[in-house]
């Protein structure tokens, strides 16, 4: 058997490379937001609430909860987090060559 080699765990377990980008691009917000209300030092009730958030739903981020946050409701969150966000989208021909 042949040893498979993959940039992230997410091209690994997820079957398509869209479900896969998607899954990282979720999971890296999760970890700054998290990591950012973590620097507060607040109680949950308090991050929740600074997140406009229920104090369950600050729970399930913090416990990294993944399926239950959609990428969209994580750039969401960014704004009161206090994060600049950008995109940046490169094309894959200019890219490869």
């Amino acid at each position: 058997m042949a040893i498979e080699y993959y940039n992230s765990v997410w091209d690994a377990i997820e079957d398509t490379p869209e479900e896969a980008l998607n899954m990282r691009l979720r999971s890296e917000l999760m970890a700054k937001i998290a990591g950012r209300v973590r620097e507060w030092n607040l109680t949950q009730k308090e991050a929740a609430d600074r997140l406009g958030i229920t104090q369950p739903r600050l729970n399930d981020l913090l416990n990294g909860r993944i399926n239950k946050f959609s990428l969209d409701a994580l750039v969401n969150l960014t704004g009161p987090a206090h994060f600049h966000l950008e995109l940046e989208i490169e094309d894959e021909k200019e890219v490869a060559a």
